[in-house]
């Protein structure tokens, strides 16, 4: 079956002007009948909400299940509330969520919701996971860049060269992370996320990355993972072929898909 990918305006008050998003909705999507489950996927660094459309299957293979599909942007800061002011995480949890459950026949509580995303945005899908387990219950990650508010200096100065590579450089990072040590690094420290008991219980966890990518990434990734386990999350974890690139992250969405699908379908829905 075909998805459709709608491209509405939303107000926000938080950030003071509309923003633009694309949902995209599975073939069977209906007003009636079982509610669907929604995936928020967070594009990488500089990207927008036509990013995922433009360079993965997304479209296809979400035609084909019951998930919508929501593709915010935040450009290059990051889907939290940063250094700068710019509050993109209470405008995703508190503006868009309810704004999608309002619009749309979706399942409004976190057994219905997952949110994902590559890089940048595999980062924040894991943040906004932890810090909001009332809101997500699934999380999927492809190469996150969880250790962004751990970075000093350019870990990355031998690739700038390059002028299709896309990671941060000092200036633009510390926009929206501020210096060593600022509180908006502190609030988002990977370590301290994970090291956080609730009241409600983690989202599901999956997270990959690319055996071809960055030594930092993998580094990181592997540390997240471990740190995750060594707290009792339970983490699906996947090292595949590829690098940091939408190449990977094509072959390697079937298997977040699916996850997801499996995380939110009504079947395992959790009492909370």
């Amino acid at each position: 079956m075909t998805a459709r990918v709608l491209t509405p305006r939303l107000p926000s008050r938080l950030l003071g002007r509309d923003k633009g998003v694309n949902i995209v909705l599975p073939g069977c999507y209906s007003e009636d009948g079982p509610a669907h489950p929604v995936l928020y996927l967070l594009h990488g660094y500089g990207g927008s909400k036509e990013t995922w459309i433009v360079n993965t299957r997304l479209v296809d293979l979400v035609g084909a299940g019951r998930t919508v599909v929501v593709l915010p942007q935040s450009g290059r800061r990051w889907f939290v509330n940063d250094h700068a002011g710019l509050r993109y995480e209470d405008h995703l949890v508190h503006e868009l969520v309810p704004a999608i459950d309002t619009a749309f026949h979706t399942r409004a509580d976190r057994s219905g919701r997952a949110v994902g995303g590559f890089s940048m945005g595999g980062a924040a899908a894991l943040y906004l996971g932890l810090r909001h387990r009332d809101v997500f219950g699934a999380v999927a990650s492809h190469a996150g860049a969880f250790e962004a508010p751990l970075r000093t200096g350019d870990p990355y100065a031998a690739f700038r060269s390059d002028p299709g590579f896309a990671m941060p450089t000092v200036e633009c990072h510390e926009r929206v992370w501020g210096p060593p040590g600022s509180e908006t690094r502190r609030r988002y420290d990977p370590y301290r996320l994970i090291g956080k008991d609730g009241h409600t219980p983690p989202p599901a966890l999956y997270l990959d990355i690319g055996t071809e990518d960055h030594d930092r990434m993998r580094a990181m990734n592997r540390r997240v993972r471990d740190a995750l386990r060594e707290r009792g999350h339970e983490v699906t974890y996947h090292e595949r072929p590829g690098g940091h690139d939408w190449r990977f992250v094509d072959g390697a969405l079937p298997a977040s898909l699916d996850f997801v699908a499996r995380h939110t379908e009504e079947r395992t829905r959790e009492r909370v």
